[in-house]
């Protein structure tokens, strides 16, 4: 049951910034690199990842934690680890070429899971068997859900 629990948890923390983007739009959507382009001439993050998303996801998952057993402190710092990891993506992906929205799967879902999962493991009381069981229900989840939240058609 925890599996479920944890993928649901990462899938909601996950869906946050696209939720606040197709909600709010541009409003309050600064990016997290301010704009920063390395001397590569490729931006340090991209412009999908926001303050915003950050802010909104972090609390999502501070008031959900109790579900599946964190304290609202360890929820926090479990969704800021989910985005983070979801961040340091977005810099590989612009490191290696790879235009924005560009998909890699397994890349895209792999630290943004694994992340907090290994940073929270204690408190949640799971192992490496069950991490890579919620990384693998969360990649197939999300290899099922990602036609919707880009907007392809849904089905």
């Amino acid at each position: 049951m925890i599996i479920l629990k944890l993928t649901l948890y990462l899938l909601l923390i996950n869906g946050i910034p696209v939720v606040a983007s197709r909600l709010l739009g541009k409003r309050f959507s600064m990016a997290l690199d301010l704009g920063l382009s390395l001397p590569d001439g490729r931006r340090l993050l991209g412009e999908s990842k926001t303050w915003r998303g950050l802010i909104l996801a972090t609390l999502a998952a501070a008031l959900v934690a109790p579900a599946v057993g964190l304290s609202l402190m360890q929820g926090a710092a479990f969704g800021l680890a989910s985005l983070l990891g979801d961040a340091m993506t977005s810099f590989l992906k612009r490191r290696l070429a790879m235009p924005p929205h560009a998909h890699a799967p397994v890349l895209d879902q792999t630290l943004e899971v694994i992340l907090p999962l290994w940073w929270l493991h204690e408190p949640l009381g799971i192992g490496l068997h069950d991490g890579l069981a919620v990384w693998a229900l969360f990649l197939g989840c999300h290899i099922i859900l990602s036609p919707c939240s880009t907007g392809w058609a849904c089905g």
